[in-house]
Order: structure tokens, then sequence, then C-alpha cells
């Protein structure tokens, strides 16, 4: 497979170590038909009347009934309060689910059960991701924390772990390396940071780059470049010279749920060296 630029002939790669499986995010229910949401992500065992759990698992918000639920619908609500979907429930039914995907409005959801044009009970929970940047490191240095591939290309990208503590999915779908790296995401390296259709992201089981990666609540994974940001290219970002140096970059996350951008600066040192197969490179955060 061939890299879509001019200096590199690579394979062009996004990457997304899908991860975990789904995780649930729970509103769990109590006496009065409010919600709540306990640290572990579970729903209280002991819950009361028609509704026993609401959880998002993966992109899914599922709502499970109790068996001798008399209910005959059920109607999900947006934060701006309009109608987002309503499930019919058929008799004997103890579950329903609403697709909300990676496109939806984060903010606090009511669910409504309903007999007839009456509503039984009426709770809420939130559904808002919130991503942030665990980890990131070169390939070069940490080879063991890269997908198994050949050693020359893993040693010009990079890893990112990624975390959400929120109780919403979100799609990471561009992966930028802006300021004071080899060959930068701007226009004096790969200039894709504009580019709608590229993302920057390498998924080693497909070995192709993708478009986004979906990241479930309460789940961590592990995301890689694809475009070679610490390849020493001619007319690059930086290069390496016969002194030390020290600068610093930007690693952005875009998204298309939560915050729109999510970045962390960090220090970058070269070793003084005019031959980049002997420059170390050395990565501190900010």
């Amino acid at each position: 497979m061939t890299r879509n630029n001019p200096h590199l002939s690579r394979r062009t790669a996004l990457q997304t170590v899908a991860g975990a499986a789904l995780a649930g995010v729970a509103g769990c229910l109590n006496d009065n038909g409010g919600s709540g949401t306990l640290s572990d992500g579970t729903t209280s065992p002991d819950g009361t009347g028609p509704l026993t759990r609401i959880a998002v698992e993966g992109t899914t918000l599922v709502v499970e009934l109790s068996a001798d639920a008399d209910v005959d619908q059920v109607n999900l609500i947006q934060p701006n309060g309009e109608l987002s979907g309503k499930r019919d429930v058929a008799a004997g039914a103890q579950q329903v689910s609403f697709e909300i995907g990676t496109a939806y409005a984060p903010g606090e959801y009511q669910v409504l059960a309903l007999k007839g044009e009456e509503t039984v009970v009426e709770t809420s929970l939130p559904i808002q991701p919130d991503l942030q940047i665990v980890e990131m490191g070169i390939g070069k240095n940490q080879p063991d924390q890269m997908w198994d591939g050949e050693s020359d290309e893993i040693a010009e990208e990079a890893f990112v772990t990624v975390e959400n503590q929120g109780s919403g999915p979100d799609a990471i779908t561009k992966l930028l390396f802006m300021g004071d790296v080899p060959y930068p995401s701007g226009e004096e390296g790969t200039n894709y940071a504009e580019n709608e259709d590229v993302s920057g992201i390498y998924d080693p089981e497909t070995d192709t780059e993708v478009r986004e990666v979906i990241i479930a609540a309460d789940e961590q994974i592990t995301i890689y470049s694809s475009r070679s940001p610490f390849a020493f290219v001619p007319g690059g970002g930086t290069s390496c010279k016969d002194e030390q140096q020290s600068g610093e970059f930007n690693l952005i996350l875009e998204t298309r749920v939560g915050t729109p951008r999510i970045s962390q600066t960090y220090d970058i040192q070269y070793s003084a060296s005019e031959k980049s197969d002997t420059c170390e490179i050395t990565i501190d955060e900010a």
C-alpha cells in the first residue's frame, strides 16, 4: 500500500485498537423513579418499578423492564425536549434499545415508560463523552507499544492512549501533530490538518488509514498515527543538526460528539547528530 504523500513510499495507514468489549454506563432507578449512576457503572440490583436498568452499551442505549411491567411503549427524549425515538414493548418483552451512534447531542436524556397515553414512569440519565489523553509515545522509543510490523515503519509512527471517562460514546476523527516534530501534520509536513478526508489514524487489523475510531463510555483504547510524524524528511518540519535542539508540539484529537478538539502539549528534544538514524528524540509532557 502506498502513502499519499510525495516524500514517503510506505503504506498509508490508520489505526485504532478497538479495545475492550462494549462498556456500559448505567443509570439506575431509585424508589421514586429518579435516576442515578453508581461509581462502578452498574445498576442497583433492587431497583423498583417497570424500568430496572438503563445503560449505554457501546453506541446503544438499552432499557430493561421488569417481568411484570405494564408498559406498551418507551420513548427517548433528547436534551432539547424533542423526541429521539419510541419503541413498542411487545407482550413479555423485557428490553428495548435505541441506537444513538456518534452523532447525538450530548446532555440529559429522558426515558418515559407509557401505558397507552399515560406516562407510567419517567427518569433521566446524562449521555456525555469525556475523552482524555492518557499517554503518547514514539515507535522508535517504545516499539513494544506498537503493532507487529516492520521496525523502520513503526519507528516513525506514534501511539496515543485515550480514555473515555464520560457516560456516552464518541468518535475520534483526526490525529494531528502540530509544531516542532520532524514531519508535522501542517504545511511543513503531510499537510492534512484541513483535509476532511484524511484522519491520520492507522488500523493494524485492516492495514489501512481509517476515517474514525469509536470509543465507548468507560473505555480505554490505543490509536496509532499513519502519516509518519517522526520521520526525518528533507524539507519537513525539524531536521537534526550537529547541536542539540529543543521545542514543543501539540498532539490534537478531533472528535465528533464532545469537545471538538482535545490537545496536549509536549516538550521535544533532539540530540546532536547530523544523521537522522543516530538522532535521538525525547518527549515530555509540558
